[in-house]
């Protein structure tokens, strides 16, 4: 099991939110199973595109001073 950070945990929030509109598009009512080869890989590259996105801009937003 991972120990994730916050900010990997609020990352994985903001990639949940991405994943459920397309999640949206396809529909809710349809099975995991039965998407096709192009759906789960929009959902894949949604995830973790989304994921890197939130983590790329925590880290850019997030300046750290140097104390010497």
């Amino acid at each position: 099991m991972v120990d994730l950070t916050e900010q990997e945990k609020a990352a994985i929030r903001a990639a949940m939110k991405l994943v459920a509109e397309i999640m949206e598009e396809i529909g809710w009512q349809v099975r995991l199973a039965e998407l096709n080869e192009a759906q789960v890989l929009t959902l894949i590259e949604v995830a973790v595109g989304g994921f890197q996105d939130a983590m790329h801009a925590m880290a850019t937003s997030s300046e750290v001073e140097v104390p010497f």
